[in-house]
């Protein structure tokens, strides 16, 4: 199996949307295994067992990958990620004027 589709295999078993933060894969991580601890299933033990091994699996495959992912730290990126809805729009689109609301 590519490195690709582990990690869409990865990426499914955790239950990931197509973006996601760092938080969230964590989440879904404790999320998963609380659900699928073997001490949280004791009649069902070696499914939960099973469950458990992959989801530890997949987690390390998301995390090395995140490990790996280059971050722009390019001022203009930066200004963006962080810009208010408000400063998003007047950068692309120039300064608004809300006509005043009359009393």
């Amino acid at each position: 199996m590519s490195s690709s589709e582990t990690l869409l295999k990865a990426k499914t078993l955790l239950g990931l949307s197509n973006k996601a933060t760092l938080f969230e894969v964590k989440q879904r991580y404790r999320n998963l295994m609380h659900k699928w601890h073997p001490d949280k299933n004791p009649d069902d033990l070696k499914s939960a067992q099973e469950m458990s091994v992959q989801i530890n699996d997949a987690y390390k495959i998301v995390l090395e990958y995140c490990k790996h992912y280059e971050y722009s730290f390019k001022e203009e990126d930066i200004r963006e990620k962080g810009a208010s809805p408000h400063e998003w729009w007047e950068s692309r689109f120039g300064e608004t004027h809300q006509p005043k609301k009359k009393k």
